[in-house]
């Protein structure tokens, strides 16, 4: 049985979340707590197997909550926010840089045409996120080695960075994007696996704390150098022959994702082949790996992020099941290297 505390200052919506939680019957709420401090308390207390978190609550909020949680007793948490403006996203995010796993929007009264499909995906989030195991966090020091190795020479200069992730992925490239210069001389495209109505805000969150000019991409832009962007929800983001941003709404899903890390790495070695470097970062599921061993044989190299500093390895562990990765190494040496475009294997 999995054992679940709500942490929701809204007692109506407490008891929404709980219905449709205890609707499955592996899971129990064994307790709701109305602010932050009191689901603090409760969480030492009942020792949850996962923790739902609101974020704006009276008091104490949901960020500072998540931060003491992850420093005392880490548990598994996931962000159920009521809303996506610009400072409940910014929260949000900020709580998944201190350890919580995933957001998900707060579902909507039994009333609202999408309530079946949003409680369904609330009891999934919750269900696959318990199951991730999680380490205490601390105020970060970050400090950048230089990389271990370094990748083979490229036969060609490099034109393209293209990084995906998923559960783990916006503290992971917060590091990478804040260890980067301000001027690159090159395009950087991602995929993030995210939940609707969070990725405008999730760009706005790394452009403002890593000082990157990262925003949503648009479709038929030129790809130039110095560009951070990240695939709108919903949208594959791919590259046509002029080198422009492809977002594609139509086509279904890959492997369950759009936008898929798969597409972009299929189109970052069609287009690009041996000029293309592809990052797979944390992220639960195979999304990517195909991708990726298309561009590896194209010539395009491949970096992963190990599995020691992942929150999740199973996207990198599928694409090195798959043999498409040249390297794996920690995401400080995976920032380090990218930040040192200087080096050889850049020129």
């Amino acid at each position: 049985m999995l054992r679940v505390l709500i942490v929701d200052d809204s007692p109506t919506s407490g008891l929404l979340l709980k219905s449709i939680l205890e609707s499955d019957p592996g899971i129990q709420v064994v307790g709701t707590a109305l602010d932050g401090a009191e689901g603090l308390q409760k969480a030492l207390e009942l020792r949850p197997d996962l923790v739902t978190m609101d974020i704006h609550m009276p008091g104490q909020d949901g960020f500072e909550t998540t931060r003491q949680i992850m420093t005392r007793i880490p548990t598994p948490i996931v962000i159920v926010s009521a809303s996506v403006d610009s400072g409940e996203v910014r929260m949000s995010l900020q709580s998944l840089e201190a350890g919580a796993l995933a957001i998900i929007p707060k579902p909507s009264g039994p009333q609202h045409p999408r309530f079946k499909q949003a409680a369904a995906e609330l009891i999934n989030t919750v269900k696959t996120m318990a199951d991730v195991k999680v380490v205490g966090r601390r105020t970060p020091v970050i400090h950048l080695p230089k990389p271990a190795a370094r990748l083979p020479a490229f036969t060609r200069p490099l034109e393209l960075i293209a990084i995906a992730a998923s559960t783990g992925g916006p503290a992971a490239l917060t590091t990478i994007l804040t260890s980067l210069p301000k001027a690159l001389p090159i395009p950087i495209l991602i995929v993030q696996h995210i939940a609707a109505g969070f990725d405008r805000g999730m760009a706005e969150w790394l452009a403002s704390v890593s000082g990157q000019p990262v925003r949503l991409a648009r479709h038929k832009e030129l790809l130039e150098p110095g560009q951070v962007l990240i695939a709108p929800q919903g949208t594959h983001l791919g590259i046509d022959e002029r080198r422009q941003i492809s977002l594609d709404m139509f086509t279904p899903p890959i492997g369950g994702f759009r936008p898929s890390a798969t597409q972009l790495f299929s189109a970052a070695a069609r287009l690009y082949g041996a000029r293309a470097l592809g990052v797979i970062l944390t992220g639960m599921g195979v999304d990517g790996a195909a991708g990726l061993l298309e561009l590896h044989q194209a010539g395009g190299r491949v970096l992963a992020q190990d599995e020691a500093s992942c929150v999740v390895f199973g996207m990198p562990a599928a694409a090195l099941a798959l043999g498409a990765v040249d390297q794996t190494i920690s995401l400080s040496q995976i920032a380090a290297l990218l930040a040192d475009l200087e080096m050889e294997a850049f020129r």
